[in-house]
């Protein structure tokens, strides 16, 4: 079993939920891998808005956010802009830019934006905070740049939705999918071979599809 983490900087959620999957599959002994992608282009494909598109729902996200953090003692300080252009940050974070030091550079831009408040949509402070962790942020940041890292961005985010992936922080446990902080348990539960849908017969349900659908919004996949 695999794990793949899906996640964009721009959301609080991932960032808590980073500082906890690691330690999950390494108790359970399962592979993690990190997979950036971008926010935006999830939004985008299933024509949806962003949390932060949405003041009552941008104030509600970091309060949530925050009461989590201070319960745990995860150091949380909100960006000192959202939202911002993650893009820099996120190609630098991807496999074929950082290497072998993925979880460092992820880790270091996490604690930049998340942890202290900083900019993680200015690239000489995401220079300086890979710099500060060890790593050499000036070339790390020089690949980010680059035409290759640009296109791996995209194939990224393109295969996530492929998988299905239509919001961040997601998860995939093999093909199983789980979105959202909050989903950790039950991601859990599963790796451990005890999820509570194991008992669930699906095919017994007679379920026909919707009955009425919003005016203005069409069906995804339909015209």
């Amino acid at each position: 079993m695999r794990v793949d983490f899906y996640f964009d900087y721009l959301s609080p959620y991932a960032y808590l939920a980073s500082r906890e999957v690691p330690a999950l599959c390494a108790r359970q002994g399962v592979e993690l891998r990190l997979r950036p992608v971008l926010f935006a282009g999830l939004l985008d494909h299933w024509g949806q808005r962003g949390p932060a598109e949405i003041p009552p729902k941008a104030a509600h996200t970091i309060k949530e956010c925050m009461r989590y953090a201070l319960l745990r003692e995860i150091p949380c300080r909100p960006p000192r802009h959202h939202p911002f252009n993650p893009l820099t940050a996120l190609r630098a974070s991807l496999a074929e830019v950082a290497g072998d030091d993925q979880p460092r550079v992820v880790r270091a831009i996490y604690d930049l934006g998340w942890g202290a408040g900083g900019d993680l949509g200015d690239a000489a402070e995401i220079t300086a905070a890979l710099d500060a962790a060890g790593l050499d942020g000036p070339a790390i940041v020089d690949r980010a740049n680059s035409p290759q890292a640009k296109q791996a961005l995209r194939r990224e985010t393109a295969a996530a939705i492929a998988r299905g992936v239509f919001g961040i922080p997601t998860i995939l446990a093999g093909d199983e999918l789980f979105w959202g902080l909050d989903q950790l348990v039950y991601l859990e539960l599963f790796l451990e071979g005890k999820d509570p849908l194991a008992r669930v017969k699906f095919d017994e349900f007679d379920f026909q599809g919707p009955s009425a659908w919003r005016t203005g919004v069409s069906r995804h996949g339909e015209d």
